[in-house]
């Protein structure tokens, strides 16, 4: 077998490289920013880190693809009040409405279809 070609092999550290500002349809959020694995894909698109500071609360938005995310580190409600923890391994259906907010901080990996956000 050959060596992955270094063009083939994409590799971007949460600890080390620079967060994007989180861009939700148009308006800007504040204390919301993304890691993008693959710069091809639209940003908050494919697999991606998202990054919620402290206090900070998402739009009511649906996902038409559902959502698939992983809670790292932090705390993380949704609107009905239900509380993800670190390790949750979490699958909102096609049709979820939701939207969600943080006390203290929270870090995500998240997978979004290329055409999941309606709002």
């Amino acid at each position: 077998m050959e060596p992955i070609n270094s063009s083939d092999r994409i590799v971007r550290n949460i600890h080390t490289e620079q967060f994007e500002a989180y861009d939700f349809g148009g308006f800007e959020v504040q204390g919301q920013s993304v890691l993008q694995v693959d710069r091809d894909t639209a940003l908050a698109r494919g697999f991606f880190i998202y990054r919620m500071e402290p206090g900070a609360k998402s739009r009511a938005h649906l996902h038409a693809s559902g959502e698939h995310f992983f809670i790292l580190e932090g705390d993380l409600q949704d609107h009905d009040g239900y509380e993800y923890v670190e390790g949750d391994l979490v699958y909102l259906k096609p049709g979820t409405i939701h939207n969600s907010k943080t006390r203290h901080g929270c870090t995500l990996v998240v997978y979004l279809s290329s055409a999941d956000y309606v709002e």
